[in-house]
């Protein structure tokens, strides 16, 4: 038959050609298999038959078969990316564009953290660098190198979260492992690993049996510093905080110092601030006092010092813990610690765009 002849077969294409643009996206994809389609396309098995043509017509036969081929590629790429935009257009315009726009919602920092990471920053600028360890400790590292003794109420069951005290381990005897109670381990570390001086100041969380109420959890974060050189004294502690409640708070601050007592610092003291939350005249947060305590704080014990090797005869140094939870309260205006733990984002987007 002559239309099986190539040529036949390139004149009976070329009217299909031009009638891609107005094919709907069913008719597309089938003209394309018939046209172009690896097994059965027309345009492919037309090429394939070139070899059984004399050369001198294989030549002008070929030529043209690739041309069409061509055409047809570029016309069902226009057509497909027409129906493409018609469909968005279409989506478009079903939209009602009267609607108001949805915000769309941004992570913010929580306030803790953001403290914690002030915090931390002020003391970088004294010179203290930011150490960590392991929640997970030995009772000694806990509670006997920080100088407390076998009978503490501290190490009892009901008041830490131990974790082991099967076998020989038993509580009081400073094998049982336990969930720290505060990040001073840290400080034990840092002074073992080598001579002083050390400045540092250690972040972290913390575990004790306490209520929840507002002003109390047992799980929550916690800072500590500790300096260690030759004549630390008091006065450095004191002028080490000031500085600090002034860089932080404001200078219209009041700061306080009481007389307190720990087994791992002597003297030690604890450290109010006016609650900025009632003013001064008395509210849940401070328990009616009208000032929020912030940290602890004293000389390290030179039983301290002894139990990590360093030498106090020489040496002497401070130490404080503050919990960022209580600071964060007073910066924000938050009359619960519960709302920090609450995890209601409608209260931490409020807090990220705080100052």
């Amino acid at each position: 038959m002559a239309e099986s002849h190539p040529q036949s077969l390139l004149d009976a294409l070329r009217p299909r050609l031009a009638a891609v643009a107005e094919l709907d996206a069913g008719a597309l994809e089938a003209e394309q298999i018939a046209v172009l389609g690896r097994k059965s396309g027309a345009l492919t098995a037309l090429l394939r038959s070139l070899a059984t043509l004399p050369p001198e017509e294989r030549r002008a036969v070929g030529a043209a078969a690739n041309e069409l081929r061509q055409a047809f590629e570029a016309a069902f790429v226009a057509r497909s990316d027409a129906l493409v935009s018609d469909a968005a257009t279409a989506t478009v315009a079903q939209r009602d564009l009267t609607m108001p726009g949805r915000r769309r919602w941004v992570g913010a920092e929580h306030p803790v953290t953001k403290v914690v990471d002030e915090i931390c920053e002020i003391f970088h600028g004294l010179g203290f660098n930011r150490a960590v360890g392991p929640e997970a400790e030995t009772e000694w590292m806990n509670f006997g190198a920080l100088n407390f003794p076998a009978d503490h109420p501290a190490m009892d069951m009901h008041d830490t979260f131990y974790l082991d005290v099967g076998g020989d381990a038993r509580p009081g005897d400073g094998k049982a492992v336990l969930l720290r109670t505060h990040t001073s381990p840290v400080q034990i570390r840092t002074m073992m690993e080598g001579p002083p001086p050390y400045r540092v100041v250690i972040p972290g969380v913390v575990y004790r049996k306490d209520p929840f109420d507002p002003s109390h959890a047992p799980v929550f974060a916690q800072i500590e510093g500790l300096a260690v050189d030759e004549g630390i004294s008091f006065v450095d502690l004191k002028g080490t905080l000031l500085h600090f409640a002034r860089q932080f708070f404001s200078t219209s601050t009041k700061v306080r110092f009481r007389p307190s007592f720990f087994p791992f610092t002597e003297p030690s003291a604890e450290m109010d601030v006016s609650c900025d939350l009632c003013g001064g005249s008395g509210c849940s947060a401070c328990k009616g006092t009208g000032w929020m305590e912030i940290l602890g704080c004293g000389m390290v014990h030179p039983k301290v010092l002894e139990n990590c090797g360093v030498d106090a005869e020489r040496y002497t140094g401070f130490a404080f813990g503050m919990g960022p939870q209580r600071i964060a309260m007073q910066r924000y205006g938050i009359p619960d610690i519960r709302l920090l733990y609450e995890g209601d984002m409608r209260f931490l987007d409020q807090m990220g765009r705080a100052r």
